[in-house]
């Protein structure tokens, strides 16, 4: 599937060849992120990126999709075979630049690093990961997303008594619940507007309490349960939504010392009003991961069976389907995850 001039096409295009120290993978599984559609839908930060890890270029092919498992099927020159032909593998979705020395390039997202929402995909030997026998390609493929959460749970580091609250239960806020609850961390409080999520937060991933914040704002649940449970710690907010002036909302409704972790993706810009939060005493933490020991560490703990992403699984595609399923993901519609079998059933 090919981004091309703003339109999305599939259409055959030259098979990538792995280079120096280089994996070539048919890819088993690859997930649909939020990610895709905001490099697509704005290309300003593509065009203008200064780390140069990702290009927009509207006269260049670009295939989406970093979040994926594959199976071996050769190497380029200089590769050690550790991983054998036929085995299965994943990888943090960063292609290195002759080997890292001249920097890297996020898969998926620069026409020079072919992403995964395609039937083959190259990855660096050097920062591949096995997939053990015992976990399921598309649980596999969630590696990327559920990392995220555990380098936000990581960062914050909850102390005795202070309890979380997720914002929003989409994919992003499930990784948080999941990371949270792998730690034994509870009460685990998620706020979302949807039902079907909020059940699936507390079946599924951990949650013990899910709040509608179209009925109760979830800082007043946080209040009621610290008063009921003598947990007289600071609150720890996961913001995963991205909406925006939502950020504003959640220093406004906070008590003094609460910390907020803001992994939503903004990618359209945002306003804060400094006196607000300083009169409040909040923390702010803005990206800054998933770092390798949290990407490692989430595949870790997905084959140790202390993770499971399976249940945010709410749809399997082909590759012809992929343009309309993006369209959902752009609207915020359908399930927390959709993973696409480009090579047809994994």
């Amino acid at each position: 599937m090919v981004l091309r001039d703003g339109r999305l096409e599939v259409r055959p295009i030259p098979d990538p060849v792995p280079g120096p120290g280089e994996l070539l993978l048919r890819t088993l599984s690859t997930a649909i992120c939020a990610s895709d559609v905001h490099f697509m839908d704005h290309p300003e930060l593509g065009v203008d990126d200064p780390t140069g890890r990702s290009l927009y270029d509207r006269d260049r092919d670009v295939v989406l999709g970093h979040e994926f498992v594959g199976e071996v099927l050769g190497y380029g020159p200089d590769c050690t075979g550790r991983f054998p032909v036929g085995s299965r593998v994943t990888s943090i979705p960063i292609l290195l630049v002759n080997g890292g020395a001249d920097g890297a390039r996020i898969i998926g997202q620069h026409p020079a690093a072919q992403g995964s929402f395609a039937e083959l995909v190259v990855v660096n030997e050097s920062v591949a990961a096995a997939v053990a026998d015992s976990v399921a390609s598309d649980a596999a493929a969630l590696v990327d997303a559920f990392a995220v959460g555990e380098f936000y749970v990581r960062s914050a580091d909850l102390g005795p008594g202070e309890i979380p609250i997720v914002i929003g239960a989409g994919a992003i806020g499930l990784s948080a619940v999941a990371a949270l609850a792998s730690r034994g961390i509870e009460p685990i409080i998620v706020s979302d507007f949807n039902a079907d999520r909020r059940e699936l937060a507390q079946r599924s991933f951990g949650a013990h309490i899910t709040v509608d914040p179209a009925a109760e704002s979830p800082f007043d649940v946080w209040r009621r349960v610290r008063a009921e449970r003598g947990l007289w710690g600071s609150a720890a907010v996961f913001e995963c939504v991205g909406a925006t002036g939502l950020i504003q909302q959640l220093v406004d409704a906070a008590d003094m010392t609460t910390r907020i972790y803001c992994a939503g993706g903004w990618y359209t810009g945002d306003t804060l009003d400094i006196t607000s939060a300083t009169r409040q005493g909040v923390t702010l933490q803005f990206g800054g991961g998933p770092m390798p020991q949290d990407w490692y560490g989430t595949l870790d703990n997905i084959a140790a069976g202390r993770i499971d992403p399976l249940p945010s699984i709410g749809a399997t595609i082909t590759l012809d389907e992929v343009p309309d399923a993006m369209d959902l993901a752009r609207r915020s519609e359908g399930p927390p995850r959709i993973v696409v079998h480009p090579n047809g059933d994994a």
